[in-house]
């Protein structure tokens, strides 16, 4: 059994794949010792690498090795890492980019590298594994249960990646790989190129040593999605108003006559294509000048650039018409089988809008890292390190004028019906007269370019050692300072012209491209059998293309008059187009930071910890202890502007727009807490390689930087659900969870074990949204007066918002704040109705602010996993299983949001593998359950979404060139059964997004030396 493990913390060491913080023993079983180092490389020697790492830690630690230098199990690191029980991911592309772990999200884990926490670039504590190449990192640990040396932060884990060290590998060791990509998403792109290399190489007699590796990877992918982003209007049957249905027949089949039912609001089908850009580097200088002293410095920086192209084709439910052709089912919880809207067309007036959304908008994400470490053996009984790094991290737009997200509508008011068919496995959006949806009949409606910046700076210091006062007993003590600051920036140029500018044909000189939208999806779509007039039902099945450079050139010329709600763009207006006061475009985005959303944190904590382990002999059973404590004390200062508004204009049907900038506020706030983290691990050989692990700690998990920051801004989109915002919280203080875990592992035969674990959270401080009501500016509403009493009052209960609009500007024109338009013809065309405090009532702000809940709520679970090796015949295989539970399920048959925990789903994994004589192949199936995803908490768009079950299927072989040693070529496929993502809500039959991401196939050559 010992000698065991000093052969495998021998070949660890050599292969330089990980540290063990908290091995109280590592550094006296080498010493002294002619250990035979044996490197073995390939699938079987990164899973008993993997396996020495979990059977020689204090607590329960899960591990991932590379296969070999520059190769790790997986192309993308969050693949990897689902494969360990308790470990469940996110995708975004069809790549796995945040991971889950026992329930808790990618915000309460902590991501460090090499031992240091990095900073982020997606704006709050989540970590995106996709800006990290796999070929850079040598190894992986997840740490489940705590270590009071290691830097707080993760209750589900804290998850640290490790690179190459030059000096753990002497003398030349050198990988160079090339592969191309084949991602069947996209419909735009080619065959894309990936090339990595690493280099190590140690000089003077194995006292300095050099490591370089870099990654470059180009990547082209698409996604086709449906989406309902606006989510489903719900609301108690009663509701025959907006938002609803007429009772009885004329609200259709089966019309819910109890409990609570859903309506669509805009559904569309999405067709995206993405360029990637991605290079990692890392350099490592180490130099031992002495046998007891070792020098680091090391240099990591990762950049990933990225260009979204966005066209989609949408409906917009008016809740107005004839909708006696709706379908319902699912009462007292009901949900519309078949939702239809048929209008009364007398004129040309009276058709409704199709729209076709576009948008094109890029981001580069960076992040620069540059870290010292000095590790010195004092003596035999004292070891001492200092750490440093200071490292930087920003997101911003590739183009300043596109910003980092925009949206251009393009409606062609040519609709005569608007239908939603949930019965097949595509919803079916259907809509009249479709051969009219065309360029020539399209028209210019309102528009936003967003911008966003996100910059964040880390400075860690971080002095630790370790005192052995025999060889059963030692002690880990250490201090640290880690300053945090974040810096989020965001504007948003919008033209509130949704009811439409210009005239037909605005668009249609540009270069178009037709394309059919069904055929893009596996799933089929409903296609509204057995409604009265289902020939009368044209399934959406056309969508344009075309350059959005071009598009928004026309849409410069086809607004007369410079129309947005605060801001104005960065770029000038082209030559004769509608601009701003001193010339500003419209169509671009802004870096006025100031008139929108500002805001800064500081995190500063400091820390100091003491460990004590001890190991020893109990009846023969060989056991180790150990017992620590961490104090940390965080300050945290928060500054934010934002800016204030002056007026409501109603310039559409169903929405207003809260616009008229009077100047920027700004607040500061400061906030502090302090935390003793203890924790106990303890663990026993029973009997020899019969493992028990009992382990007992504290661990918090921070706010997110955007609950803590302040500030209030507001949502500048009203309607008749009502008026929101939203405010940070510099005060949150940190989950706390008091944690319990006990686990068995039986290592059977070598590279062979198998292990059951129970473990157990009680969390306290949940964040939760609290609401808070504000008239904040002042404002008054178009929505909610007497003009809008008066309409509604003349033209009864089952008037549109556009016949109520229609009848405020024909009866109230010489109201200063009733402005209606006239077309060329003489006819009214829309117009802006301003909120009036003399005769509107007040605007109440339903503000929403993070809070700390009083709820302590549990989590619990089970893990098993086995992991076989069937003897020298080269097969293997693992099968792994998670079960989470919290006991909270959200009502769904409420309307108002209820308590239920996030990300809470049971997974599994099964890997079969074959490695001997340079042939190696592999196949992965990982399924995760259905789970809740977001409570939404928007007025009556209030809901639970969730995520549908999912699973999907990758693999990869390889084959070592005999005739040239290190040579190997290798293939690899990822989601080959091409499964799609797909969310729900109150009931599975409403579908909030279903996304198909397809299959993508590599192939490449890689050799070492």
């Amino acid at each position: 059994m010992f000698k065991k493990k000093i052969i495998s913390t021998a070949i660890l060491a050599a292969m330089g794949t990980v540290t063990l913080p908290h091995q109280s023993y590592a550094a006296e079983t080498i010493v002294g010792e002619d250990v035979e180092i044996i490197q073995v490389t390939g699938i079987r020697g990164s899973l008993q690498r993997s396996m020495d790492v979990k059977r020689d830690s204090s607590g329960i630690v899960d591990a991932i090795s590379a296969e070999d230098m520059g190769k790790f199990p997986d192309t993308n690191l969050a693949e990897s890492l689902q494969r360990i029980t308790g470990v469940s991911i996110d995708r975004a592309g069809g790549e796995g980019s945040r991971v889950t772990v026992r329930g808790f999200g990618p915000a309460n884990n902590l991501i460090t590298i090499n031992g240091r926490q990095l900073p982020n670039t997606t704006g709050d504590r989540t970590f995106d594994f996709a800006n990290v190449a796999s070929e850079s990192v040598s190894g992986v640990q997840v740490y489940k249960t705590s270590d009071a040396s290691v830097t707080s932060g993760g209750i589900g884990a804290t998850i640290n990646l490790t690179t190459n060290r030059p000096l753990n590998s002497p003398g030349i060791k050198a990988s160079f790989g090339v592969k191309a990509v084949d991602d069947q998403s996209t419909d735009e792109g080619s065959i894309t190129p990936e090339v990595s290399g690493l280099y190590s190489q140690t000089f003077g007699d194995d006292k300095f040593g050099i490591s370089i590796s870099g990654s470059y990877q180009d990547r082209e992918s698409g996604m086709q999605q449906f989406i309902q982003d606006q989510g489903y209007r719900a609301s108690d049957y009663t509701n025959t108003g907006w938002g609803g249905v007429p009772a009885g027949a004329e609200g259709g089949t089966n019309r819910p006559t109890s409990g609570i039912y859903s309506n669509p609001q805009q559904p569309r089908y999405v067709f995206e294509e993405r360029q990637r850009e991605r290079v990692n580097g890392q350099l490592v200088f180490q130099y031992q000048p002495v046998e007891n002293i070792t020098v680091t410095l090391d240099y990591t920086g990762f950049k990933t650039t990225v260009e979204e192209q966005h066209t989609d084709a949408s409906v917009w439910f008016n809740y107005a018409g004839d909708r006696s052709e709706s379908v319902w089912a699912g009462e007292p919880n009901a949900y519309p089988l078949i939702y239809s809207e048929i209008y009364d067309i007398q004129s040309d007036a009276d058709y409704r809008d199709t729209s076709l959304t576009v948008g094109s908008w890029g981001r580069e994400e960076k992040t620069d890292s540059l870290g010292f470490n000095l590790e010195w053996t004092v003596s035999d009984q004292l070891n001492l390190e200092f750490d440093h790094h200071s490292s930087k991290a920003s997101m911003k737009a590739t183009d300043p004028r596109h910003g980092t997200r925009n949206n251009i509508q393009l409606p062609s008011y040519t609709r005569s019906r608007t239908g939603l068919d949930l019965t097949g496995d595509l919803p079916g959006i259907a809509i009249g007269n479709i051969e009219n949806f065309t360029p020539e009949t399209m028209r210019l409606s309102g528009s936003w370019f967003a911008n966003d910046k996100y910059d964040s700076e880390i400075d860690q210091t971080q002095i630790s050692g370790k005192y052995f006062l025999d060889d059963s007993l030692s002690i880990d003590f250490g201090v640290a300072v880690n300053k945090v600051n974040n810096h989020y920036r965001h504007t948003q140029v919008q033209r509130p012209d949704w009811g439409g500018v210009g005239v037909e044909g605005d668009f249609a000189d540009i270069d178009w491209r037709q394309d059919t939208i069904l055929d893009k999806f596996q799933a089929k779509a409903g296609n509204f059998e057995g409604t009265a007039t289902q020939g009368e039902y044209d399934l959406f099945n056309t969508i344009f293309f075309a350059d959005f450079d071009a598009i928004v050139n026309a849409a410069e010329y086809a607004d007369p008059i410079a129309n947005v709600d605060n801001l104005y763009g960065d770029c000038k207006a082209a030559d004769g187009a509608a601009a701003g006061p001193n010339g500003e475009g419209q169509f671009c985005a802004s870096t006025d930071w100031d008139a929108a959303t500002n805001r800064f944190t500081e995190e500063k904590t400091q820390s100091a910890f003491a460990q004590v382990n001890y190991k020893g002999e109990l009846s023969g059973m060989f056991f180790d202890l150990q017992i620590g404590l961490r104090y940390e004390k965080t300050d945290v200062f928060s500054k934010a502007t934002a800016p204030g508004y002056s007026r409501v204009e109603w310039n559409e049907d169903t929405a207003t727009s809260v616009t008229g900038v009077t100047g920027i506020e700004t607040l500061s706030q400061s906030a502090d807490y302090s935390q003793f983290l203890p924790n106990i691990n303890f663990n026993i050989e029973v009997v020899e390689d019969v493992m028990i692990r009992a382990a007992a700690s504290k661990t918090i998990s921070r706010a997110g930087y955007g609950q803590l920051q302040g500030g209030t801004t507001i949502n500048t989109g009203g309607s008749l659900s009502g008026y929101s915002g939203g405010s940070g919280n510099p005060g949150l203080k940190p989950l706390e969870s008091i944690n319990y875990d006990l686990s068995s592992e039986w290592y059977y035969d070598e590279g062979s074990y198998i292990s059951f674990g129970y473990f157990k959270k009680d969390v306290t401080n949940w964040i939760t949204t609290g609401t808070i009501d504000s008239n904040i500016f002042n404002l008054y509403d178009p929505l909610n007066g007497e003009k809008f009493r008066a309409a509604s009052s003349a033209l009864g209960g089952n008037a549109s918002n556009e016949d109520i609009r229609n009848y405020i500007f024909e009866n109230f024109a010489d109201d200063p704040n009733v402005q209606p338009n006239f077309d060329e013809d003489g006819e009214l065309d829309g117009g802006t109705i301003v909120g009036d405090p003399d005769s509107d009532d007040p605007i109440n702000f339903r503000i929403n602010v993070p809070v700390n809940g009083d709820q302590e709520y549990t989590i619990d679970g089970f893990e098993f996993n086995i992991q076989h090796l069937f003897g020298e015949s080269g097969f293997g295989g693992i099968f792994n299983y998670t079960m989470v539970d919290s006991g909270l399920e959200y009502d769904n048959d409420s309307l108002e949001d209820t308590e239920a925990l996030v990300g809470l789903s049971d997974t599994a994994n099964v890997v079969f593998f074959y490695d001997k004589e340079g042939l190696q192949a592999r196949i992965a199936y990982n399924w995760r359950d259905s789970f809740l995803n977001e409570r939404r908490v928007n007025g009556d768009l209030t809901a639970p979404i969730y995520t549908d079950e999912y699973y999907q299927i990758d693999f990869n072989v390889s084959y070592e060139v005999p005739a040239v040693e290190g040579l190997t070529v290798f293939i690899e496929g990822i989601n080959i059964t091409d499964e799609y993502v797909t969310s729900y809500g109150r009931k599975q039959e409403l579908i909030y997004n279903i996304t198909q991401t397809g299959s993508r196939y590599g192939l490449g050559v890689r050799y070492n030396f």
